[in-house]
């Protein structure tokens, strides 16, 4: 090849490589703000499921006992399609007594033969993280684990999330459930999740069942007569070691497999967060519950000094260049249309003014020549209005085709005209339109 070719080559190469490059969207060229130390992170506004950071947000990785999180929501469902109820008793089997006196897991010790109500249960899931406790949970909802784990993956989906797979109810690894573990799953296989999608678990639980977090604010508890209290493992709650302010959950999670993990969440005023971290570390690089709370508490300083929710678009809300729309076969010729409501979205402080209103008609209403056909009511939606953040680094939503819209409506309704009304202005449209044709007529003669 010649030399001249090599060159020319090279120099196309480069060409594709900068173009590629600055096809690239906002995120992938911008720094990390946050470098959070962990295999996955995703930092969420908990209303919206705004993302406000993310890092390998949609890899599936292990996801320990954070999977007892989809346990709850079952729990929390099943109670209220009363399938059982908190004071209903379940008795111990063997299975689970046996892995509930494991002193290596995380456990209140159950005896066999005993009834413990579910609320006992559940208390203990979700404060102490006991594993026992929790396979009885998923036995009284489902009669077996093996069935309550098809549950969860069906959940799973029904929720809408991806990058999932469960296959026991605690996030044990199956090898810990010394062969008993549920059926159909391998001896040693995972729980595994995104951390996107642990997030929107996070949401759903808590804007499903609210009263989650009644329990997993809950720093230390008694069982029944069990010696000292079952502390929670979230050591950011008040009074424990990591305490932050308006912590209130959710759940953590620690195996060899998954290292140590933790769905975070808290409140200031009306703004709540929540925070997923997977295998964090600290500034040594080492497996610690200074790492997972740590970059948790690095992800929540940002969140509550860079972000608020803010009202971008005001109720009645008149859109420049769409104030009204043109009406056909009605009393009136045009309507006002105005927004029903504010809209209000999370913006990052200083760039209040970086949003842009987008509207769109609701093309089964109004023509492509934007007409709508009398009769129309009053509040009669006829579009939505969204806006759109120019040239700014963004995460997009915990929901990937969510966009924050609020309604366009009509002012006033207008009746549609009668028959009498609608000839005359067909006549009058006819003259009008054979005047027009005269008037260019005879301008051409002169």
């Amino acid at each position: 090849m010649k030399k001249s070719s090599k060159m020319y080559i090279a120099i196309c190469l480069s060409v594709l490589m900068l173009v590629s490059l600055f096809q690239l969207p906002n995120r992938a060229l911008a720094a990390d703000p946050l470098n959070i130390n962990a295999d996955a992170a995703i930092l969420v506004e908990a209303s919206t499921g705004k993302i406000l950071y993310a890092k390998n947000e949609d890899t599936a990785l292990g996801i320990a006992s954070m999977t007892k999180m989809m346990t709850e929501y079952l729990m929390f469902e099943a109670i209220h399609d009363k399938k059982i109820s908190w004071d209903q008793e379940h008795t111990i089997s063997e299975f689970v007594h046996d892995v509930s006196v494991d002193t290596r897991l995380s456990n209140v010790p159950l005896e066999v033969g005993q009834n413990y109500t579910i609320r006992e249960l559940y208390e203990a899931m979700a404060i102490f993280s006991a594993n026992g406790a929790t396979i009885a949970i998923a036995e009284a909802i489902a009669g077996s684990e093996s069935a309550f784990v098809k549950m969860m993956n069906d959940k799973a989906k029904e929720l809408g999330l991806d990058n999932y797979h469960f296959v026991n109810s605690t996030g044990l690894n199956n090898s810990d459930l010394q062969g008993k573990h549920p059926e159909g799953t391998g001896a040693d296989e995972e729980n595994v999740m995104s951390a996107r999608s642990t997030a929107k678990l996070a949401m759903r639980i808590m804007e499903d069942f609210p009263e989650v977090l009644e329990t997993t604010s809950v720093p230390k508890k008694d069982f029944r007569n069990l010696e000292g209290q079952m502390k929670n493992w979230n050591l950011m709650l008040p009074s424990l070691e990591y305490e932050y302010p308006g912590v209130d959950g959710l759940k953590t999670g620690t195996t060899n497999f998954a290292g140590r993990c933790f769905t975070g969440t808290a409140k200031r005023g009306d703004f709540r967060v929540i925070t997923v971290v997977m295998n964090a570390k600290d500034e040594n690089g080492n497996s610690s519950d200074r790492g997972r709370f740590g970059e948790t508490k690095k992800m929540l300083d940002y969140a509550f000094s860079n972000f608020s929710m803010k009202e971008i678009i005001p109720k009645d809300y008149a859109i420049e260049g769409h104030k009204s729309l043109k009406v056909t076969k009605g009393k009136e010729k045009s309507v006002q249309i105005r927004t029903k409501d504010p809209l209000h979205v999370i913006v990052k402080n200083g760039q209040e003014e970086s949003f842009t209103p987008a509207f769109t008609v609701d093309e089964k209403k109004v023509s492509k020549d934007g007409e709508i056909k009398a009769p129309i009511k009053k509040d009669e939606q006829v579009g939505v209005l969204t806006v759109v953040q120019e040239d700014q680094e963004d995460y997009g939503y915990v929901e990937k085709e969510y966009t924050p819209s609020v309604k366009v409506v009509t002012v006033d309704k207008v009746e549609k005209a009668n028959w009498f009304v609608l000839m005359m202005r067909g006549v009058g449209g006819f003259f009008s339109d054979i005047w027009g044709s005269v008037t260019e007529t005879v301008k051409g003669w002169f």
